[in-house]
C-alpha cells in the first residue's frame, strides 16, 4: 500500500512576491506551506515596472525557496495569481507552469518542482530588465 501523503505533496519553487516576506506570501502561503528552504532553479530572472519579476528559461541561478505543500490544491490559487490557465495557449497566459529540478545552495539536487515562467516576449513587451545576480526583491526593486 503507498503512502498518499508522500506522493500527494506538491512543490513549488519561488523566486518574486510569494517567496517568505515578500508581499503576496501571506495571503498565499503563510500556514499552508509546511517546509520551506532557499533553493536555485536555472533560467533568466527580470524585474518588471508592474513591481515583481518573471523567470525565463535559461542557464543561470535564479535564487528562491522551494516550498512544500501538503497537496496539489495550492496550485489553484497560485495558477489564478499568477494569471495562468492550462487550457489556453502558453502565448495567452501571462506565466506558464512547468515541472522543473530544483537544487539547494550546494547545488544538489532537490526534486522536482512546479515553477512560473513567463514568455521572453512578455518580458520584452514590460520592459523587463534583467536582475544578473539571480535575485530579486521588492524591497529592493529597481522600479521603487
Amino acid at each position: 500500500m503507498t503512502n498518499n501523503s508522500d506522493t500527494a505533496l506538491c512543490n513549488v519553487f519561488v523566486y518574486g512576491t510569494l517567496k517568505p516576506h515578500e508581499s503576496n506570501y501571506a495571503a498565499y502561503c503563510a500556514g499552508k506551506a509546511i517546509a520551506q528552504q532557499q533553493a536555485i532553479a536555472y533560467g533568466e530572472l527580470f524585474a518588471l515596472p508592474m513591481g515583481y519579476p518573471a523567470m525565463i528559461s535559461g542557464h543561470s541561478p535564479v535564487k528562491g525557496y522551494l516550498l512544500s505543500f501538503p497537496d496539489t490544491s495550492i496550485l489553484e490559487s497560485l495558477d489564478e495569481l499568477e494569471d495562468y490557465q492550462s487550457t489556453r495557449p502558453d502565448s495567452e497566459n501571462l506565466y506558464n507552469r512547468y515541472e522543473i529540478e530544483v537544487f539547494d545552495l550546494e547545488r544538489n539536487s532537490l526534486g522536482l518542482a512546479w515553477a512560473y515562467f513567463m514568455t521572453l516576449e512578455k518580458v520584452i513587451t514590460f520592459g523587463g530588465i534583467a536582475q544578473l545576480d539571480g535575485y530579486w526583491s521588492g524591497i529592493y526593486s529597481c522600479f521603487k
